[in-house]
């Protein structure tokens, strides 16, 4: 699907449905380096399940126009302009990794818009290893896949989703360096990768537990017990400001790919 947010084109997938601004809506914010992609099995099990759905591609980010935006509070303005655009008053705001902060702000910016947050792969703060990000300017393609080998705890995927014969850690390997090139591709002007500015977004958010005090919907954090990214104690003071119900799953920090069928039954069970 198509939108023209605040003057650019932006892109949602909406799970394989045509999208009904009239169903309960659930909007899904992507992480670092990633895009709508991820959220390709959630998407399609809740759009076919009564729900309208908008797996939004942030700015800059796979089919939505760039730039990138500066940090996470205008992500979190872009994402309640995106559902301004597609004619979305409330929704349930779920996000993964980066985007689980973009979720949790927009929450915060706009606490009457949001019907439930689900934090997937959360911490607070989300610091980032300086010589991570020095590694990520220097040679970003190593960087891909001292991260990607972070993110996933298991070797191979499940016979689910994407099903038997992926290649769980080169397809998020892929989809990263994919991120890069075109980000890289599309820049007019001379400035960090991808891979810098979105692992520096995450780093500089400095006002996560203030923003909490300002959500007023349910809300649920989804951690894998092997996340070495966002290790399920970074969470703990979030989770707890949020009254927030802690859901534990047996994967890494990339739960999307590693534990695709848990992570639905999680979020099925958890959003109204």
């Amino acid at each position: 699907m198509k939108l023209d947010v605040l003057g650019l084109p932006a892109y949602a997938y909406t799970g394989g449905k045509a999208f009904d601004p009239a169903l309960p809506c659930v909007v899904f914010i992507h992480g670092a380096l990633h895009d709508h992609s991820g959220f390709n099995l959630l998407a399609r099990w809740f759009a076919h399940h009564g729900r309208g759905v908008l797996a939004l591609d942030l700015p800059g980010h796979g089919r939505s126009a760039g730039p990138a935006l500066a940090d996470i509070q205008a992500h979190a303005e872009w994402t309640l302009a995106a559902m301004d655009a597609a004619g979305v008053a409330r929704a349930a705001l779920v996000g993964h990794s980066m985007g689980s902060l973009v979720a949790l702000a927009a929450a915060a910016a706009a606490p009457a818009r949001a019907s439930h947050l689900a934090l997937l792969g959360t911490a607070l703060p989300m610091k980032v290893s300086s010589a991570l990000l020095a590694m990520a300017g220097q040679s970003p393609l190593q960087a891909i896949d001292l991260v990607n080998a972070l993110s996933i705890s298991s070797l191979a995927a499940k016979p689910s989703h994407p099903g038997p014969g992926s290649w769980l850690h080169g397809a998020n390997r892929a989809l990263m360096r994919r991120s890069l090139a075109n980000a890289a591709a599309a820049a007019t002007t001379a400035g960090p990768n991808l891979f810098v500015h979105d692992f520096s977004v995450c780093d500089r958010y400095a006002t996560g537990m203030q923003a909490a005090a300002q959500v007023t919907c349910p809300s649920t954090v989804v951690e894998g017990i092997h996340d070495q990214m966002t290790p399920p104690r970074q969470n703990r003071a979030l989770a707890s400001a949020l009254n927030a119900r802690v859901i534990s799953l047996p994967c890494g920090h990339h739960m999307l790919a590693e534990a695709p069928d848990a992570l639905l039954a999680a979020l099925a069970g958890a959003l109204p």
